[in-house]
């Protein structure tokens, strides 16, 4: 527990540095690199850490910003920001890629934009930096069966179904669960999809908590059941109900991303285990690609995802799937991983 309590300071460091102005030093003759993510959360946190560590090594000024309302009107109106700012790229993660395209077309018009977590194909982007999200999603719907091989009940949860993010999650854990492409439900196999749909809470935690509540008191008395948290803030209000309602160990808990309450419920054995990402890496590298954009070196941009990792209370070998090396990793050892990347920040 020491361990996530060291990480939180470290974290608002973070934060309260990114709201100081840029003074002295000459930071006024530096390039501007733009990033805007999708909602507010810890994860987001974790990748300004590293997007921040990048503008120092390529000599950039950073401006991260974490829209509070998780909207597309909020985040087109922060991406109209940078280029009144003057930044020189933009990375995004979009919300929801068929309404912004036309936007985001024309803001890739005058800047190198670069799609970060959530992809918008056809927006003009010159890459996209994240997760193969089906996959991941894939490794989740893996980790059920595994826990339940004679099948039993999944309900799935996650912020909003527009990000192309959601989806594909979504459809890797039914796709992984029925054994069949586009999977729909309500059978998925052995498996029952409850509600036929994943359940949404417009970003918002507190309508995530009350899902989770009303979810578990109508499955407490359902064998085999599995709850799944597609975004980061998903899981800890899933593990909240079912402790609330004592079903620790009934019900099975599985995750996506380092939220650090999901760390510690895989570290105490009341969540199974989690798929997560490398927004350390997403930032930094986004800050990268587009620090080399600004003096015309289009050498860095990426064509690869950056692979998922399986974390779980004891770990266990690397698998090859269909052709990448996937991790897994010992709840211990990987949050020893993210405090030395959170250290290396100045």
């Amino acid at each position: 527990m020491r361990s996530l309590v060291r990480i939180a300071p470290i974290l608002m460091i973070g934060f309260c540095l990114a709201l100081i102005p840029a003074c002295g030093g000459g930071s006024a003759n530096r390039p501007k690199i733009g990033i805007v993510t999708n909602v507010t959360a810890e994860f987001w946190s974790i990748a300004e850490a590293g997007a921040r560590k990048a503008g120092n090594d390529f000599g950039v000024e950073v401006l991260f910003r974490q829209p509070t309302k998780g909207t597309v009107s909020e985040q087109s109106m922060i991406l109209e920001d940078f280029l009144q700012l003057g930044v020189k790229g933009i990375a995004v993660s979009v919300l929801n890629p068929e309404e912004q395209t036309p936007d985001l077309q024309r803001i890739a018009s005058q800047v190198p934009l670069l799609a970060m977590d959530n992809d918008a194909e056809k927006s003009g982007r010159i890459c996209y930096v994240g997760t193969d999200n089906y996959a991941a999603g894939q490794a989740i719907g893996r980790m059920v069966k595994k826990a339940f091989p004679d099948g039993g009940t999944v309900a799935l949860f996650v912020g909003k179904t527009g990000p192309i993010n959601a989806r594909l999650r979504v459809q890797g854990v039914l796709d992984e669960l029925a054994g069949e492409k586009d999977a729909q439900g309500p059978k998925l196999g052995k498996f029952t999809y409850y509600n036929g749909a994943p359940i949404t809470d417009d970003a918002k935690t507190t309508v995530a908590q009350e899902n989770a509540k009303d979810v578990v008191d109508k499955l407490q008395n359902t064998p085999n059941v599995s709850l799944i948290g597609l975004w980061a803030y998903n899981t800890p209000a899933n593990l909240e109900a079912v402790k609330a309602k004592g079903l620790v160990g009934k019900i099975k808990l599985f995750g996506f991303d380092e939220d650090k309450a999901t760390l510690a419920g895989i570290a105490e054995g009341s969540i199974a285990g989690t798929v997560v990402q490398d927004p350390f890496h997403f930032g930094y590298k986004s800050v990268e690609i587009l620090a080399a954009e600004a003096h015309g070196d289009q050498s860095k941009r990426v064509t690869q995802a950056i692979p998922y990792r399986i974390v779980t209370k004891e770990g266990g070998p690397t698998e090859t799937v269909d052709g990448v090396e996937v991790k897994n990793l010992k709840v211990a050892d990987f949050r020893k991983e993210l405090e030395a990347n959170l250290a290396s920040v100045p």
